[in-house]
């Protein structure tokens, strides 16, 4: 998996997002990072997706099909529409 998109919204998610209680909200998409920006963080409904330096990820979540669900939503955002 490619983290190119998935970087794109966390970026466009922090910079457009709502923030309220230290992270940022678009529709059902959260973003946050740690103090040093180093691991930043993607959530979607019981799926977190921590995205580490180098290219490094992982993900915690509860059911299996809402890592699919994210992944889709993520292939098919259109950050121009969310502007």
């Amino acid at each position: 998996m490619k983290l190119n998109k998935h970087l794109l919204v966390f970026n466009h998610v922090i910079n457009h997002g709502t923030l309220s209680d230290g992270k940022y909200n678009i529709e059902n998409i959260t973003a946050w990072h740690d103090i040093d920006g180093y691991t930043c963080y993607l959530g979607y409904k019981d799926l977190i997706m921590t995205i580490y330096f180098h290219n490094r990820f992982d993900f915690d979540y509860q059911d299996k099909q809402t890592v699919d669900d994210f992944n889709q939503l993520i292939e098919r955002y259109d950050i121009s529409t969310h502007e």
